[in-house]
């Protein structure tokens, strides 16, 4: 079978322009998976950019969020590492399950919504990109992000809830990309996640990776926990065996590690205190904006249901505090820049903020690998 993907030399082969139906994607996604990147030209990030705003010309315009310089003093010679982790927030549990009241359909439509989500990623330029409830991965993620020089790998949810939505576009799951001009890729696994030693719905990618500059490896993590009040056990033994699995793969810490997710559990639920004691000497970063760097921030998601206003802290980037620094990290938006319907919106395509960080390794030549 021939696949069609458009003149390659034009800067984009019409992912923008429309979207692939479901029945395409199905149709079409061995095809894609074995697609080449190397064999499409490159598209410069400002054209893409571009394009995204023609699209997004009727909306109001991006919020303005600014970094926090976190940096203690720590001189390096070597480029920091941009890790971004976010739930973009699956468009068919958008359109066919979510109910957000204070939020108009109009907001959700995938042709502009997608536009902001590139908008989003190409204001903060990542050098590892790690998302969740991606549902549109092989029709727009990775045909435009390995064209922007990403490797890109996807890990679907084996019973995911956007398969009972009418004209879906197949499940969603786990995202990772990372630079190819940065970082070499040593090892990855998929990981289906258990539960009382029973394999569970919730999935994770781990990488581990070679930094280009400064020969160091890392690995990094992206995870998706169990949703809803009423699963924190089921969410703890989640974290128990993802830290397993971790804690293998570093070699129990000999490698650095980042973990990006939606944990769906607010700093008090056990699945937290697991991550933060564990062997692998974890901290998360976004508790460093705090003013005595021990809170996380108020808020990472904010959305209303029919069931009332939610607000939580789900959302988090952990780190080997005793092998990586953070020099920065991306301040959230304000209650004033959300607004009184909350999120999603016309002006913020996700009910979750996005989370960025710069992290660079430690000096300490007795940690060097």
């Amino acid at each position: 079978a021939v696949c069609s993907m458009g003149n390659s030399t034009t800067r984009l082969y019409s992912v923008l322009a429309k979207t692939l139906s479901s029945g395409a994607v199905s149709q079409h996604q061995d095809c894609l998976e074995q697609l080449d990147s190397a064999q499409l030209d490159p598209i410069d990030p400002k054209d893409l950019l571009e394009e995204c705003q023609i699209v997004l010309q009727k909306r109001p315009p991006r919020f303005q969020r600014n970094f926090v310089n976190l940096k203690k003093n720590t001189a390096s010679n070597h480029r920091p590492i941009r890790v971004m982790q976010w739930n973009i927030f699956a468009q068919a549990l958008g359109e066919g399950k979510d109910n957000f009241v204070q939020c108009p359909m109009e907001a959700l439509k995938w042709e502009e919504r997608k536009c902001l989500i590139l908008e989003e990623i190409l204001a903060y330029k990542p050098d590892i990109l790690c998302l969740q409830e991606v549902d549109h991965y092989f029709d727009t993620f990775e045909p435009l992000l390995s064209r922007l020089g990403y490797q890109c790998t996807f890990f679907p949810k084996p019973w995911s809830p956007c398969l009972d939505v009418e004209h879906n576009n197949g499940p969603d799951g786990c995202a990772m990309f990372f630079l190819k001009e940065r970082f070499e890729l040593v090892n990855s696994a998929n990981i289906r996640l258990t539960a009382m030693k029973l394999k569970t719905n919730q999935v994770a990618i781990a990488q581990t990776l070679k930094c280009h500059e400064t020969g160091r490896l890392f690995c990094i993590a992206v995870t998706h926990l169990k949703a809803r009040t009423g699963w924190e056990r089921f969410r703890s033994a989640q974290g128990c065996d993802l830290l397993q699995n971790l804690k293998n793969i570093t070699q129990g810490a000999k490698i650095p590690l980042i973990v990006c997710g939606d944990f769906n559990a607010e700093p008090t639920e056990e699945v937290y205190r697991e991550f933060s004691n564990s062997s692998l000497n974890l901290n998360s970063a976004y508790k460093l904006l705090s003013p005595d760097g021990q809170s996380e921030p108020p808020y990472t998601t904010w959305k209303i249901r029919p069931s009332g206003e939610c607000r939580h802290t789900l959302d988090y980037i952990w780190y080997s505090q005793h092998a990586l620094n953070v020099n920065s990290a991306l301040g959230l938006l304000t209650e004033e820049q959300i607004g009184p319907n909350r999120l999603p919106s016309f002006n913020y395509p996700s009910d979750h903020l996005s989370l960025v960080c710069d992290f660079s390794f430690n000096q300490d030549p007795d940690r060097l690998l």
